[in-house]
């Protein structure tokens, strides 16, 4: 599934001006992996994907356009999903909302000083608003909204979203690494 996912981002038509992968071996948890791989960032901008995930080719573009357009931190996009039986876009085309979970994804593109700043944190088991579930995305986005960030959406659908039994949606005791 990682070479799908890094031949997407390789074959972006603004290529990116590093690859940082890093692999959940140790199986200390997404927020724990994604942190290792944010600390080595260098760039003005981090983009994330998840190993099971895809960027369409205009994905980067499209954001890092749509970040300078409207003086965005934080620019996230929306997904076409593979291998769903529904297509659940319920918030594409709408403004980030804290109380909507299901709402964000970590398929997006933030500044490197924020989202350093900000980091990711598994949020406390069985954590949620509503009645939903969320994982360390959601709480990442909230805290880059509640330290000043200007996150917009870009109601495009730039990457795919594979659906399949490892993904961890929300669930931090799933995902590739744990199945």
């Amino acid at each position: 599934m990682t070479k799908r996912a890094v031949g997407s981002i390789l074959g972006q038509s603004l290529a990116p001006a590093a690859l940082v992968v890093e692999v959940d071996r140790d199986r200390s948890g997404a927020a724990a992996t994604r942190n290792r791989g944010l600390m080595k960032a260098t760039t003005e901008w981090v983009a994330f994907l998840d190993s099971d995930d895809q960027m369409k080719g205009n994905h980067l573009a499209e954001l890092y356009t749509w970040a300078y357009a409207t003086d965005a931190d934080y620019v996230y996009s929306w997904y076409e999903p593979v291998g769903f039986g529904f297509d659940p876009l319920p918030h594409f085309g709408k403004a980030f909302d804290p109380e909507q979970p299901t709402q964000t994804t970590i398929t997006t593109l933030v500044r490197t000083e924020l989202a350093q700043a900000v980091g990711f944190r598994e949020p406390p088991p069985g954590a949620t608003i509503g009645g939903e579930r969320y994982g360390e995305d959601f709480q990442f986005t909230v805290e880059c909204l509640q330290a000043g960030a200007q996150i917009v959406h870009l109601p495009k659908r730039t990457w795919l979203w594979n659906c399949h039994g490892g993904n961890s949606s929300g669930q931090p005791d799933r995902g590739d690494a744990r199945t």
